[in-house]
């Protein structure tokens, strides 16, 4: 069986072409090894698929042919991915809706969160009163 149309069978890609541009990258590795799209697979071959952020460790159980329901593709192979690092921030501080573009103060304070701050830039803080608009 060929290594794309498994994975494409088995929901780790949601298309042939995917599965296929992902071997082409070098982000599929069967038994160490870079690999193409077009190799054949057998049962007990270890894939590892690399995604942005995160590496998963898959053990093929079993060939499936044609794309099949979730539950069923989970059977054809035992997932032994370690677990995805914590995210070190989170969500962004979200506006209410209909609140409208944010301010500049509101913005540069975003922009000191998410640190994209620029230095040597002038913040609110530094300006008088009077240019504030306080």
């Amino acid at each position: 069986m060929r290594l794309d149309t498994w994975l494409w069978s088995v929901r780790l890609y949601p298309t042939r072409s995917a599965a296929t541009a992902a071997c082409r990258a070098g982000h599929v590795r069967r038994n160490g090894e870079p690999t193409k799209a077009s190799q054949r697979i057998a049962v007990g071959d270890e894939l590892r698929l690399r995604s942005p952020g995160r590496e998963r460790i898959v053990v093929v159980t079993q060939l499936l042919g044609k794309r099949v329901g979730a539950p069923v593709a989970r059977t054809a192979y035992e997932d032994h991915s370690p677990e995805p690092p914590p995210q070190l921030f989170g969500a962004p501080p979200r506006r209410d809706r209909g609140a409208g573009r944010p301010t500049k103060r509101e913005r540069r304070a975003l922009d000191r969160l998410r640190g994209r701050d620029l230095p040597g830039a002038e913040h609110d803080e530094d300006l008088p009163e009077d240019r504030a608009g306080r």
